[in-house]
């Protein structure tokens, strides 16, 4: 994991219009980071949405990283932390894990 992204929580919801959770972080040990969204992609992979302030008609983000890289370091540590609770929360439910479903590639 990347030394500047930490403490990662997630909170699976019902997927509902392509959300299935939000997650908080912690950016350089020292800003907190909540209400990340992360959604479902068409082609099953994942995308993080950054929390937006609506004031009228206008939609003004609260915070969203503006270098490539730390976004997308950002996406993947979120992203592996997500797919880490939700393959632990099948693992419980299951058996083994012969039970889990097979998806293609």
């Amino acid at each position: 994991m990347n030394s500047f992204i930490s403490e990662i929580e997630i909170m699976p919801v019902k997927p509902h219009g392509g959300l299935v959770a939000f997650a908080s972080f912690v950016l350089y040990g020292t800003i907190y980071c909540s209400s990340v969204g992360i959604m479902t992609r068409l082609d099953g992979s994942y995308r993080l949405t950054f929390p937006t302030k609506k004031v009228g008609l206008n939609s003004f983000g609260i915070f969203y990283p503006i270098d490539r890289y730390v976004g997308q370091e950002i996406e993947e540590a979120v992203i592996s932390k997500y797919e880490d609770v939700m393959r632990a929360s099948d693992d419980r439910y299951c058996d083994s894990p012969s039970e889990l479903p097979q998806f293609q590639d």
